[in-house]
């Protein structure tokens, strides 16, 4: 993933008007967030860092997003997105079926767990589930293609751009918190913001 905006870093506003006391607190916890170890299996644990690391490649320079820990949280809580497709399961059972499935599927056609495999290998794996060409029984009435399209893809990407050092890469000056709202007033940026065009 290209570095759009190197050497920026939204921390650097921690201190500053943007930011307040809960905005600065909520985004230190975000930071802080460890992995969850009670939720999903070491291999399955194994197998969604590989496969976080396939979806959401990192730039260099940057500190890493640990998209993983994001991800566990919610699937611990099972917060959902208010909806669900009607042939997914819950979240945990969902995340956990789908992660054993696609262990299954790089074990019966590799022979080696998905996370060992070089990055190529799997890409493949990665597009026949998406193209609902995967067959292991570990799918079980789960179609591949739903869980790749429904689950995998919007749950890693959200848990990835939701860190702040994404939000560095791609130039986000953070959640405005209610003082930095007052405070920006109409037509007044913070200095990393480009003007707008007026024509």
């Amino acid at each position: 993933m290209a570095d759009r905006f190197p050497g920026y870093d939204v921390l650097a506003k921690a201190d500053s008007q943007s930011w307040d006391a809960i905005t600065r607190r909520t985004i230190a916890e975000r930071i802080a967030l460890a992995e969850r170890q009670d939720v999903l299996t070491d291999r399955q644990r194994l197998t969604l860092r590989a496969v976080i690391d396939r979806i959401t490649p990192q730039p260099e320079g940057r500190p890493p997003v640990n998209a993983a820990a994001i991800l566990l949280e919610k699937i611990a809580g099972e917060e959902g997105d208010g909806y669900r497709h009607h042939r997914l399961p819950l979240l945990r059972v969902a995340w956990s079926r789908g992660l054993d499935a696609i262990e299954a599927e790089a074990c019966a056609r590799y022979g080696r767990a998905f996370d060992t495999l070089d990055g190529k290998l799997q890409d493949e794996l990665l597009r026949m589930i998406e193209a609902g060409e995967a067959h292991d029984p570990a799918w079980a009435d789960m179609p591949p293609d739903i869980f790749f399209i429904w689950r995998l893809i919007p749950d890693i990407v959200a848990a990835y751009w939701s860190h702040p050092s994404a939000w560095s890469a791609m130039g986000f000056g953070g959640p405005a918190s209610p003082r930095g709202y007052v405070r920006l007033d109409a037509d007044r940026r913070d200095p990393w913001e480009g003007a707008e065009d007026a024509t």
